[in-house]
């Protein structure tokens, strides 16, 4: 919005708490008894001046003027004449303009040399107006707040770029309506099918960070595919991403940020109502109160500290968040800490974050594959539920390690007998590699869970 020099503001507002004043005004301020200078931080830029439009006290009083007699003061009000004042009127007073010592009202002619717009004369070459749309105007659109209260150099810059990338890909993302029809007929929509005629349901588990890294154009197309198969009601959510920040492909809390907050707005846009998760690891939490091992686990995996973890979660980038037991399993001898007290450490400290309250956590259970006793079922499967930790425990059914070599889910007769939590139990199935058929594969995991993760490409 350009400056007019004909105008004179008439502030006509019945109650305002705090008001911004200019830098002439500041004179004026330094001994007012309505000032609120107080209330800013020591970190407030000296132009920005606080004035109390109407007191604490004194709004108390205005609220009860226009409340009382069941508000008939705001009943009876009328709207005002217009923000403007005519100088000319009697009895009004307007402020002299710089100078030449004559007023500025609607009827006051324009300044020797100005635009028709108002504009004030610039100089030769230079722009001296700036519009609220341009960079530096009143519209200027800022990155949202990062909850987490982390600054980490370049970070907000980070995700608003991404979500101006998304915003610009949001008409590519978002599946039409025959592309819809298309995923349901293809292999995938036919085993969501077949596991919606089992009772089970169903999330999409695929791996958005190598299409994310390789470009708009292989994002756009990814999540758009992905949403065309989670746009059936049966599909409740959509995991985007596993390993987030432990393995190798992203090198910086920058890149983890952008990708996520970039992901989850464009399945927002395209999936909407379908709830978005992350799978990951957050080693530090079974360190318990062991500050050398804290410390370590800091340093090993610096993009995996809690609190940059828990953001995704305070922000609503994301709905689920599955943690992983893996490491769990011997990975703290080096400070005597148990495998049974390292996952114990684990829930005790996302308890304590309340990190429940944020959203949904889930215990990722890789380690029931192979032979493995009842005690062990109860330890990984029931303990995190019954204790409070954990929502949700995902159960690999099949493992497949560095070298191809693949071990199965054996305890079924012994997951079967947890039907209590049942409803808290999900399978992640990878449909392209069944064990029998996936019909077959899809009864017997309905027999025992209640959820299953179709791992796609």
């Amino acid at each position: 919005m350009r400056i007019n020099l004909r105008r004179t503001l008439a502030v006509g507002a019945a109650v305002a708490v705090i008001g911004a004043l200019a830098p002439a005004a500041a004179a004026f301020s330094q001994d007012d008894d309505r000032s609120c200078n107080d209330l800013m931080g020591d970190d407030a830029p000296a132009f920005i001046v606080c004035r109390w439009l109407a007191k604490p006290d004194e709004a108390y009083d205005i609220v009860k003027f226009w409340s009382a007699n069941d508000n008939a003061n705001l009943k009876s009000a009328t709207a005002t004449d217009g923000q403007f004042i005519d100088c000319s009127a009697p009895g009004s007073s307007c402020p002299q303009l710089e100078g030449d010592g004559t007023v500025g009202d609607e009827n006051t002619p324009l300044p020797e040399g100005a635009d028709a717009d108002g504009a004030p004369e610039c100089e030769a070459g230079q722009e001296c107006a700036v519009g609220g749309y341009q960079e530096g105007g009143d519209g200027t659109q800022s990155a949202p707040e990062q909850s987490s209260g982390l600054k980490p150099t370049g970070q907000a810059n980070t995700a608003q770029n991404a979500t101006a990338q998304t915003a610009q890909q949001a008409a590519a993302t978002v599946p039409t309506p025959q592309e819809v029809t298309a995923a349901a007929q293809g292999p995938v929509g036919q085993v969501i099918t077949t596991a919606k005629g089992t009772g089970l349901r169903v999330w999409i588990d695929t791996e958005l960070a190598d299409d994310w890294k390789a470009g708009a154009q292989n994002f756009s197309a990814a999540v758009k595919r992905v949403a065309a198969l989670a746009a059936r009601p049966e599909v409740a959510g959509i995991r985007f991403s596993s390993q987030l920040g432990y393995n190798s492909t992203f090198k910086t809390d920058d890149e983890v940020l952008a990708f996520v907050t970039a992901a989850s707005a464009a399945l927002r846009q395209a999936a909407p109502g379908k709830r978005l998760g992350v799978h990951t690891v957050v080693p530090e939490l079974a360190c318990g109160g062991d500050e050398a091992c804290k410390t370590e686990m800091r340093k090993r995996y610096p993009l995996l500290a809690p609190e940059r973890v828990e953001s995704h979660l305070i922000s609503g980038r994301v709905d689920q968040l599955s943690l992983d037991n893996g490491l769990t399993y011997g990975g703290y001898t080096t400070w005597k800490i148990t495998p049974e007290q390292a996952q114990a450490n684990q829930w005790i400290q996302v308890r304590a974050r309340a990190w429940d309250a944020l959203g949904q956590v889930a215990a990722e259970e890789t380690g029931l594959v192979g032979q493995v006793t009842a005690e062990q079922i109860a330890a990984r499967v029931s303990k995190p539920v019954l204790d409070g930790s954990a929502q949700q425990v995902n159960v690999w059914t099949r493992v497949q390690d560095a070298k191809g070599t693949v071990t199965r889910l054996t305890a079924w007769d012994e997951l079967k007998k947890l039907a209590p939590i049942q409803r808290r139990m999900a399978a992640v199935y990878t449909p392209a590699t069944p064990e029998v058929d996936t019909a077959t594969d899809l009864k017997k995991i309905a027999e025992t869970f209640s959820q299953v993760y179709l791992t796609i490409a």
